[in-house]
C-alpha cells in the first residue's frame, strides 16, 4: 500500500485543517502576498533558461500559503491581484476571461468561503512545474459542517506571471449568494 504523505511539508505553513496556523503566521503570509502579487509583469514571462519550470514550481509553493491565507481573511485584493490580466477561468458559471467577468460571481464565493465561523481548508495541493492542483472545502467551526467544497487547477507563471488559467469544480451546500453583510468583510 502507498504511504500517503504531508502535502505541507516543506511548505511554509500548513492548511490542511484548522488551527494550524498561528496569527504571527498569517500576518507574515500577508504581507509576504502583497510583495508577490506586486512582482508581476504586465507581460506574461517566457519560459526559458532565464525562468525555469523548477523556479517557477519553486514560487508556486513559495505563493500557495500566501494564497490560503488571502482566502481565510477575504483579502478579495490580494486575490484578484494573482491573476493575470488575461486569465482565462473555467467553471460551471463560466468560461470567464480578463479580470472583470468572474468579479461579481467571485466575490460571493470568497465572502461564503470566508464568512465568520467558517474555516477554509486545503487537504490536498499538488505541484508540477507551473501547475497547482488543490482540492478545498470551508468547514463550519461550530458544527464540523462541510458548507462548500471544489477542486482547483491552477497554471501560474509563479511570482512574475500570476496565474492565467484557473479550472474549477465547486460546491455549495448552504448558501450559493453571499448576504450584503458578508460582502462588506471582502476587501475590495
Amino acid at each position: 500500500m502507498k504511504k500517503r504523505i504531508n502535502y505541507y511539508k516543506d511548505l511554509s505553513a500548513d492548511y490542511s485543517r484548522p488551527g494550524l496556523v498561528s496569527p504571527e503566521k498569517a500576518k507574515e503570509l500577508i504581507a509576504q502576498g502583497e510583495k508577490i502579487v506586486a512582482m508581476k509583469e504586465a507581460t506574461l514571462p517566457a519560459i526559458g533558461p532565464d525562468y525555469t519550470l523548477e523556479q517557477i514550481e519553486k514560487e508556486n509553493k513559495e505563493w500557495w500559503p500566501t494564497h490560503c491565507e488571502a482566502l481565510r481573511q477575504g483579502r478579495g485584493d490580494i486575490l484578484t491581484a494573482e491573476y493575470h490580466e488575461n486569465l482565462v477561468y473555467f467553471c460551471q458559471d463560466g468560461p470567464y476571461q480578463g479580470l472583470e467577468e468572474q468579479k461579481e460571481r467571485e466575490k460571493h464565493w470568497w465572502a461564503l468561503i470566508s464568512q465568520p465561523g467558517v474555516t477554509m481548508c486545503w487537504p490536498i495541493v499538488m505541484f508540477y512545474g507551473e501547475h497547482t492542483y488543490f482540492e478545498w472545502k470551508s468547514v463550519d467551526d461550530e458544527t464540523n459542517e462541510t458548507i462548500a467544497k471544489g477542486n482547483v487547477t491552477w497554471v501560474r507563471r509563479g511570482h512574475r506571471g500570476g496565474c492565467y488559467l484557473k479550472t474549477e469544480q465547486l460546491t455549495f451546500y448552504r448558501d450559493v449568494f453571499a448576504s450584503e453583510e458578508l460582502l462588506k468583510l471582502i476587501t475590495t
